[in-house]
């Protein structure tokens, strides 16, 4: 399932994400493909299926440049405990997948992104989404930090597209990188690809923190406060019942 090209950093910051009729309509359609899907493979996991996805955390280099280092300290003070630690899974997900799908990524740019990408997630703004102005902050942020525009805007692009149905499916996009990433961590997606040890490792180092009961709540304020946004059209489709049967404990 491929995410329409016309939902792109343009149409994000000129429309605030808000969607057409007929883009809703298309949204939707590919939904009601992909559940199956996600469903098969979640029950696949459940059965027993092991995968052997891993990264091995010692002596593991993550970015550490200027940039990265500054959106670090900026997804500590900007965003809850929660909401930074999965901020940190989305990215290591994110890397697990891209080397089992022998996806390339700009390593900085997904990491920046991923810290990122909840920046408004429990700051909903009436009638604008909450991927489109953290997108917009993470721009701002990067600009401030002396990033050039096209590589912000980059950043900001991965942002706005992450919740957009169908982006994941490809790693290399950075917007999909993200979306991969934290789709794990929120839904279990593609769950049954992971090893589960290494997995248990991963939460020991970047704790849960009861991550359901406040995405389920950040979500359906999103679709309150943006009727018209691709929150409201995931949380009408049951997104918010996969977040509570993802299976993690919390």
């Amino acid at each position: 399932m491929g995410a329409p090209v016309e939902l792109d950093w343009e149409w994000a910051t000129r429309t605030g994400g808000a969607l057409s009729g007929a883009q809703r309509r298309q949204l939707a359609a590919a939904l009601a493909r992909a559940v199956p899907g996600l469903l098969a493979a979640k029950a696949a996991s459940a059965l027993g299926g092991r995968g052997s996805g891993r990264l091995e955390f010692e002596g593991l280099r993550v970015p550490d440049s200027g940039l990265a280092v500054a959106a670090e300290q900026q997804a500590r003070e900007s965003l809850s405990a929660h909401m930074l630690e999965h901020s940190y899974r989305t990215y290591f997900f994110g890397r697990v997948l891209a080397d089992l799908d022998g996806a390339r990524f700009d390593d900085e740019l997904v990491y920046v992104a991923c810290l990122l990408h909840d920046l408004r997630l429990e700051q909903p703004t009436p009638g604008r989404c909450f991927a489109v102005t953290g997108a917009e902050a993470a721009v701002e942020f990067a600009l401030r930090e002396g990033t050039a525009p096209d590589r912000a805007e980059a950043i900001g692009a991965a942002i706005a597209s992450h919740i957009t149905p169908g982006v994941a499916a490809d790693l290399s996009d950075p917007g999909g990188f993200v979306s991969a990433g934290a789709s794990v961590d929120v839904i279990g997606a593609r769950i049954g690809e992971f090893d589960r040890e290494w997995i248990a490792d991963l939460l020991t180092r970047h704790p849960r923190r009861e991550l359901k009961r406040h995405l389920v709540a950040a979500f359906d304020a999103e679709a309150k406060a943006v009727p018209e946004g691709r929150s409201k059209l995931l949380v009408t489709a049951g997104f918010n019942q996969m977040i509570r049967f993802a299976p993690f404990t919390e």
